[in-house]
């Protein structure tokens, strides 16, 4: 038993000698992705103001495809669809029925569906190069977007509520009926937070961070495959199999990502503009 240590001890030494040993000892190893992959140098216009980088190039491919396709899609409408008008009709009443319709109603809803479908077909033409070889990331990866649709449907919000109730929207927001006074000193600073600051803040993280896990994920994946199968070589390249199956797995699941986030996105802003209007406001 005295010597049982050692054996551990030597058999702790022998098998990070074998890890080291397989693992190459120059630059050629595995290089895990990082939160640098959101912050890409400059393509054009590097070191001025205009500086544009490769994500900003992506998001401007994705808003020229989302014009393209809906130019194409509605320049020529027949009543009898071809396939392609079949296709874009069918995502214009997705929004239309089941979000503006389903939430606000058909009258408060064909009001407010431009800006809703804008935000869905945005968020979803936007999130969709993040599975495209070649592109590999969203454009909703980066702040700047989430934030700023956050900002349009805060805006949205708000802008309901004081053409519903001009003067009592933010009072009826604040100071719910039915709450004894007293109780106000609670409750005020709640809906204040709850209602005027957590909305567009978790509105934007939601739509930020599941984004850019999901294309930390599909990078890991495809680098370990890429590292298994090239880089280490021997039997480490049987692991390639595994990590090649984990991403073409998590390439499935980021597509449903991709349309659930648009999908979400835009109903909890229908969401929002409804309890602005409420019969209260």
């Amino acid at each position: 038993m005295a010597d049982a240590p050692k054996l551990e001890s030597a058999l702790s030494t022998q098998a990070a000698t074998l890890i080291a040993s397989a693992a190459p000892t120059d630059d050629e190893g595995f290089h895990a992705p990082t939160i640098w992959e959101f912050f890409p140098d400059a393509v054009l216009f590097e070191g001025t103001w205009f500086a544009i980088t490769r994500i900003n190039l992506i998001q401007m491919l994705a808003t020229v495809v989302l014009v393209l396709v809906f130019w194409l899609g509605t320049r020529r409408m027949s009543i009898v669809p071809g396939r392609f008008q079949s296709v874009v009709e069918f995502g214009l009443d997705f929004v239309r029925v089941n979000i503006a319709h389903d939430i606000l109603g058909r009258k408060v809803g064909d009001r407010f569906l431009p800006i809703l479908t804008t935000l869905f077909f945005m968020i979803l033409f936007m999130n969709l190069p993040g599975i495209i070889p070649f592109l590999n990331i969203p454009g909703t990866a980066v702040i700047a977007v989430p934030l700023l649709l956050a900002l349009v449907s805060y805006v949205t919000f708000i802008y309901a509520g004081l053409r519903k109730s001009p003067k009592n929207f933010f009072k009826n927001s604040l100071f719910p009926a039915g709450v004894p006074w007293p109780i106000y000193i609670i409750v005020t600073p709640i809906e204040l937070i709850s209602t005027f600051i957590i909305r567009p803040v978790t509105l934007t993280l939601r739509l930020l961070m599941n984004m850019m896990v999901g294309h930390l994920l599909l990078v890991l994946f495809f680098a370990a495959t890429h590292f298994f199968l090239f880089t280490a070589g021997g039997w480490w390249s049987l692991l390639a199999a595994g990590s090649l199956a984990f991403g073409f797995v998590f390439t499935l699941f980021e597509i449903l990502v991709a349309v659930l986030q648009a999908y979400v996105f835009a109903l909890l802003t229908a969401v929002y503009i409804q309890l602005a209007v409420a019969e209260e406001h």
